[in-house]
């Protein structure tokens, strides 16, 4: 009978190992360690389990639970094993010692050393200095043969049994990221961002093969960082290079692009997707004959594409991000995570990629399948979610199997085991744990689905095109530019903004100024191609237009003439003389004029001269005889008078009672309780001289 499948779970306080179903408990010989337990690991063939505590490491076998070995390593942070489980890594954080130099802090263990003292004394296999975190890992081939590690400019590899000595070297300028090949063949992808003009590169070498050129090569602009993922086998490399900088204005993300290379050189290419979009994720099949990719604005598309990049099947356009296959390749999950609303659905691909079933797994921030390819397992996890954490396992029909919460859980991983020939998955269900039952009858089902809100004026009938996503029948979503981005802001600019209502049908006959869907057009018919300053001088045009009709409204017209016609306005009403008939000088004696008028007080003249002659009359109007009318009554003769004439002596005089004006009006400011600046206290003191050069100058008020 096969071993059940089991999986080890670390949260705040302790570490377990558990055995799923049909058990569905703690595995009997493990004893649970407690304490600040930071990492803890599965070897990729599944003999070990190891964990790091502050003082040690132990390693365990994840049948029983025994322990194997404790390893004499204080504050690890990471713990890494070898393909078969031979070496155990260790990284500690960077440190110096007593003379400044760095500690070496990456540290290779044999898993099982027969040399190790009573007490736990060992040798390490080999040891480094690594910074980063990131890649901090050796990379190891799957026979456990050779092993490679990344420094600057090249790729050094070792004989797994010897870390002391340089095996070889691959030299490639500007080398940021590397992987090696699985399978029988060894092989190594290195990659190259762009520099200096010149653009990315991703090269494959045979090992040890690295004096000639490249087996396979593929050059591509756009492309800061890269994901190098191999297929199984070790014969076909998917690159998904990205940009951190969209330079399309787009994405706050960058862009993405993926190629294809084959390891023995005979085929690259990029990988052309035919919806606009990043690219959220990309997965070998077990096979290593196909690949799924996830691309595309919301909602993603997904779709399954063979190893010469030819598109096999696209499943139904939705909210998705992530595409995982099943250990055995008989079926694929496409789900969506992070901020979607963790919708998994999961299809049967020998059968004609039909869907299997749709399970709603919300807030899930792990998704990983069984060894034996017969159910799920999705859980909440901190820091990202600090409530309602815990672990889930569904069997692939989609029923939910088993059910627990935990305090602040922070890591959940299937244990590695060899595939089990899969008979028939779906039949039988197994029965379902009493936790999972319990949870079920706890989950309350919504009395009525709850859909997109839509506002009042869209209830009640069809739902038009704009309110639906893509994949329910609406238009496909394109981005135009980033917020903050488009260079016609606020509707000006070539372009008019007119406040629409989304769904509205566009070609609907509109009285003149309304808009689509009701509401007022914010720009006038005809205004649409017209620059800010057309717009400017067209409303002033308007305004004086405007001004005008109110005052022959009012009466402003001038008296006809003789012959029954129209004349010109009189001077005092000429455009051009109207500063000069609010003059304060118009009058004899230099009567004040009213405060309305001081603005204009001193103002130079404006418009033609002005022309005192009488018109000629006009014996016709539009083409038609007028009747003469009645003789108008005559108008009161008025003395013109420039503001820019007069002697000096008129001068002063305006000047001094223009200043004596700006002293009664400082005067009714201070009466008024207005707190008056120190240099307009000083004004009003100098009243008096003002009036006495009145007096010297012989103006009498």
């Amino acid at each position: 009978m096969a071993q059940p499948a089991q999986l080890a779970y670390r949260t705040s306080k302790n570490i377990g190992l558990f055995d799923a179903g049909p058990v569905y408990e703690r595995v009997p010989g493990f004893a649970p360690p407690e304490g600040n337990l930071r990492c803890c690991v599965y070897s990729p063939d599944g003999r070990f389990f190891a964990w790091a505590s502050p003082d040690y490491v132990t390693v365990v076998d994840a049948s029983v639970g025994h322990v194997v070995t404790t390893l004499p390593a204080n504050n690890v942070y990471e713990l890494g094993f070898s393909h078969s489980g031979t070496y155990i890594i260790t990284w500690q954080r960077p440190s110096k010692d007593e003379n400044g130099d760095a500690v070496k802090n990456l540290k290779v263990w044999r898993t099982v050393d027969d040399n190790a003292g009573e007490s736990g004394e060992r040798d390490v296999v080999g040891k480094f200095v690594q910074k980063s975190q990131t890649g901090w890992n050796l990379q190891y081939t799957s026979d456990e043969t050779y092993c490679a590690r990344c420094v600057n400019n090249e790729v050094q590899f070792y004989e797994s049994k010897d870390l002391g000595t340089v095996w070889n070297k691959l030299r490639v300028e500007g080398v940021q990221d590397f992987a090696l090949s699985p399978g029988k063949t060894h092989s190594v992808a290195v990659f190259t961002p762009e520099r200096k003009g010149q653009p990315a590169s991703v090269k494959v070498f045979n090992v040890p093969q690295f004096s000639g050129p490249p087996v396979s090569q593929k050059t591509f602009f756009k492309g800061d960082k890269v994901q190098l993922k191999w297929n199984q086998e070790g014969t076909s490399l998917v690159v998904l290079a990205q940009t951190d900088v969209d330079k399309s204005n787009k994405s706050y993300y960058g862009e993405t692009n993926l190629y294809i290379l084959s390891a023995n050189g005979g085929f690259d290419s990029r990988i052309q997707l035919d919806k606009e979009g990043p690219i959220h994720d990309v997965t070998w099949s077990p096979n290593s004959k196909e690949f799924g990719v996830v691309y595309g604005y919301m909602p993603a598309k997904t779709t399954i594409f063979n190893v010469r990049a030819v598109a096999q099947h696209s499943f139904n356009l939705g909210p998705r991000n992530t595409i995982i296959f099943s250990p055995h390749g008989r079926f694929v999950l496409v789900a969506g995570f992070g901020n979607l609303a963790g919708q998994m659905d999961i299809y049967d691909l020998e059968k004609n990629y039909d869907k299997v079933c749709t399970i709603e797994a919300s807030n899930a921030s792990i998704c990983e399948w069984s060894s034996d390819g017969k159910h799920l397992m999705t859980a909440t996890t901190s820091p990202r979610l600090r409530v309602d954490n815990g672990m889930k396992i569904y069997h692939v029909g989609g029923s939910l199997l088993y059910h627990e919460d935990m305090h602040e859980l922070y890591h959940v991983i299937w244990r590695p085991q060899p595939n089990q020939p899969l008979e028939n998955p779906l039949h039988p269900v197994p029965a379902p744990h009493p936790s999972a039952l319990e949870f079920l009858g706890k989950v309350k089902t919504p009395s009525k689905p709850a859909g997109a809100y839509r506002p009042p004026g869209a209830r009640g009938a069809a739902t038009p095109l704009a309110f639906k996503r893509e994949d329910e029948g609406g238009a496909a979503f394109v981005r135009e530019m980033m917020s903050g981005k488009e260079p016609e802001s606020n509707g000006f600019g070539a372009r008019s903004r007119r406040r629409e209502v989304p769904g509205a049908d566009p070609d609907a006959k509109l009285p003149p100024g309304a808009a689509v869907g009701g509401g007022v057009s914010l720009v006038a018919d005809g205004d649409e191609n017209m620059s800010k300053a057309a717009l400017k001088n067209k409303k002033k045009r308007e305004a004086k237009k405007a001004k005008d009709a109110d005052a022959k409204a009012t009466g402003g017209l001038t008296a006809p003439n003789e012959n029954g016609t129209n004349g010109t306005p009189s001077p005092s009403r000429a455009p051009g003389n109207r500063d000069r008939a609010r003059s304060p000088s118009k009058l004899t004696g230099f009567q004040t004029s009213d405060p309305q008028s001081r603005k204009r007080d001193g103002s130079r003249q404006r418009g033609p001269p002005l022309d005192t002659s009488t018109p000629k009359p006009k014996q016709q109007q539009n083409g038609k005889p007028v009747a003469p009318a009645a003789a108008p009554e005559p108008a009161p003769e008025l003395t013109i008078t420039s503001p820019a004439a007069g002697s000096p002596h008129e001068k002063k005089i305006r000047s001094l009672l223009k200043k004596l004006r700006a002293i009664d009006d400082l005067k009714m400011r201070q009466a008024g309780g207005e707190k008056l600046e120190g240099t307009q206290v000083l004004k009003i003191g100098t009243e008096a001289g003002v009036r006495g050069e009145l007096s010297e100058l012989g103006y009498n008020e």
